[in-house]
C-alpha cells in the first residue's frame, strides 16, 4: 500500500509539471503576440516591468527550466500581462502552481483526519507568496541602485590601485595588457536613463542609472551601448572627448569596435 501511495504521488507530480510546461507555452505565445501587436521590444518591456530580459524571454519561449519556482512564475506573468494592458491577475491565475492542490484532491478520502489541514491555510499561504513577488522585485532594484552608488564612490581608489600595480609590472606584462585592452568606453549621465552594455557580445550591465553617474567598460573586440534616452548620455571612446549619444528621449544603440573613433 505504501508503495502504491508513493507511486501515485510521483505520477501526480509529473502530471503537474507537464501541465505547467504546456500552459506556460500557450501563455508565452499569447504574451509574445500581444507585445508585438503593441510594437514593443523586450528591452522596452524590461523598463516597463522591471523584470530581467532573460526571464521575459523565457516566459515567451515557454522555457520552464530558466524560470524560478512556479508561484514566482505566476507573479512574473501577472506583471508582464499588466504592462501590456491585460488583466494580469485573471490571466496569470490559469497557470498551475505548487503540488498542494493536486495531492490534497487525490488523497482527501483516504488521508486520516489528523493529517488534514484547513483549506483556508493553503489559500492564505498562496496569497502571501504572490504578494511577496512585488516586494522581491523592489528589493532587487534597490540592491542594483546601491551597487551603482558604491561603484561611484570607488573609482579613485581603483585608479590608484591600477597605477601602483603598473609601477611594479614587468615590461612584457604591460605589453600584454595593452594588447588586451583594445577598446574602452566611458558613459556619463546628464539625465536618469536606462542603460544596457554588451562587452564582446555578453551583457555586462543592464539597469537604470541616476543623473551624474560615470562608468567605464573595456572590451577586447567590441562594445555595444543601448539606452532609452540618448540625449541624457555622454559617450567617450578610448578616453577621447565625450559626445552626446543622440537626441533626448530617443532610443539609441551604438556598437564600437576596436580602433573606432566616435
Amino acid at each position: 500500500m505504501n508503495w502504491l501511495s508513493k507511486k501515485n504521488k510521483h505520477e501526480l507530480t509529473i502530471s503537474l509539471e507537464q501541465q505547467q510546461r504546456e500552459k506556460l507555452a500557450v501563455m508565452g505565445v499569447q504574451l509574445n503576440s500581444s507585445r508585438k501587436e503593441k510594437g514593443l521590444s523586450l528591452d522596452e518591456m524590461v523598463v516597463l516591468t522591471r523584470i530581467p530580459r532573460r526571464l521575459l524571454q523565457a516566459i515567451e519561449e515557454g522555457n520552464l527550466a530558466e524560470l524560478p519556482e512556479p508561484v514566482y512564475i505566476q507573479g512574473l506573468i501577472r506583471q508582464f500581462a499588466d504592462a501590456l494592458g491585460l488583466n494580469g491577475a485573471e490571466f496569470a491565475s490559469s497557470f498551475p502552481i505548487g503540488t498542494h492542490r493536486v495531492s490534497l484532491k487525490s488523497s482527501w478520502k483516504r488521508a486520516p483526519i489528523g493529517e488534514l489541514r484547513p483549506l483556508h491555510l493553503y489559500i492564505l499561504y498562496i496569497f502571501m507568496i504572490l504578494f511577496s513577488v512585488g516586494g522581491l522585485s523592489q528589493l532587487l532594484n534597490a540592491n542594483a541602485l546601491q551597487a551603482a552608488k558604491n561603484n561611484q564612490n570607488q573609482p579613485n581608489q581603483n585608479q590608484e590601485t591600477v597605477i601602483q600595480s603598473q609601477k611594479f609590472q614587468p615590461v612584457s606584462d604591460i605589453n600584454k595588457s595593452v594588447n588586451l585592452q583594445q577598446v574602452q568606453i566611458g558613459l556619463t549621465l546628464t539625465e536618469k536613463s536606462w542603460i544596457q552594455v554588451l562587452v564582446d557580445g555578453k551583457v555586462e550591465y543592464e539597469g537604470e542609472l541616476p543623473e551624474g553617474t560615470h562608468k567605464t567598460w573595456k572590451a577586447q573586440e567590441q562594445l555595444t551601448v543601448r539606452t532609452n534616452n540618448a540625449g541624457g548620455v555622454l559617450v567617450s571612446i578610448n578616453k577621447e572627448k565625450a559626445k552626446q549619444l543622440g537626441e533626448p528621449g530617443k532610443q539609441k544603440e551604438v556598437t564600437i569596435a576596436a580602433n573606432t573613433r566616435f
